[in-house]
């Protein structure tokens, strides 16, 4: 028997005079004095500390002092004049059309030409461009370099291409323009235009520079915008506002991937004289004089 316990000497404490574990235990403790361990009783934890306060004040808000006023003054200098011809712009039924154009290959023809253009005291921008494509095009569609009377019964095709640019100026929005471009080289183009920006930045535009436009393009894309309505400034029918040009990835006919020069054009046309298959046409062409910059060579007077 394990211990060599007699249990005829263990007393029992259980019903009936059993023996239980704890009598065993006890009978070993007198006999050999050993202190057993206790048995394991389950360990009381207290309860964890209630966490401080943490709401954060409430700042007390003091009511807000403003002393600014309002201001009126009265519409004078171009707004004036801008007031006058967009109501009467706004009496025009207009419809629109818009297009992209691949100017890689103008890109190109650019920078070949720009320091040549430099050479001679002129900055070459892409609306030299632009302007002479448009001539061209109008030379094939003369409607749209045309002008209506007011009630719209007669209508009169000009002779000259007087194009006019849209320029943002902080005397406000002015449409200077460039006389006979029909009869102007790209680079003759190119001086009128710089003479044209650096006399519209100090208000110094004559009634001639501003009077007598016959068609109009508006250069969005040198504040940084890609879509537009333009609005047409009577008695003109037609005007065309043109994006910024953003540098993207394109397929050529291979499938190939290339780095793309493409621009947006929107246009808009009076319809009550023009036709959308007309407008679109003229794009079409203009699009493919700036897309195929040799193809001007073939048209130029």
């Amino acid at each position: 028997m394990e211990n060599n316990i007699k249990l005829s000497e263990v007393v029992g404490s259980g019903k009936d005079g059993r023996i239980l574990k704890e009598d065993i235990l006890n009978y070993l403790e007198k006999q050999t004095g050993a202190i057993l361990p206790p048995s394991p009783k389950a360990e009381i934890m207290p309860p964890p500390p209630k966490p401080k306060d943490m709401s954060i004040p409430i700042p007390v808000s003091k009511p807000l002092v403003f002393t600014g006023k309002d201001k009126t003054e009265p519409i004078k200098g171009f707004q004036k004049a801008m007031v006058k011809t967009m109501s009467a712009a706004l009496k025009i039924p207009h419809f629109g059309y818009c297009d992209e154009v691949d100017l890689t290959e103008l890109v190109k023809l650019r920078e070949e030409l720009k320091p040549v253009a430099f050479a001679r005291g002129i900055k070459l921008s892409f609306m030299p461009f632009f302007l002479k494509a448009a001539s061209l095009g109008l030379l094939q569609f003369p409607i749209l370099n045309a002008s209506v009377d007011e009630n719209c019964q007669n209508i009169t095709y000009k002779a000259s291409h007087n194009i006019g640019i849209a320029m943002d100026t902080e005397q406000g929005l002015i449409v200077p323009n460039v006389k006979n471009v029909q009869i102007c080289s790209i680079f003759e183009i190119a001086t009128e235009l710089n003479r044209l920006q650096k006399l519209g930045s100090v208000g110094q535009l004559s009634t001639t520079d501003l009077t007598g436009g016959t068609f109009t393009l508006s250069n969005i894309g040198s504040i940084g915008g890609t879509y537009a309505k333009p609005v047409i400034l009577p008695p003109e029918v037609a005007i065309g506002a043109i994006g910024s040009i953003k540098a993207i990835p394109r397929f050529n006919q291979k499938g190939e991937v290339y780095k793309a020069h493409v621009m947006n054009v929107s246009w808009s046309a009076d319809h009550r004289v023009i036709d959308g298959a007309t407008m679109s046409r003229f794009s079409n062409l203009w699009k493919s004089y700036l897309e195929n910059p040799a193809f001007m060579l073939l048209d130029l007077k």
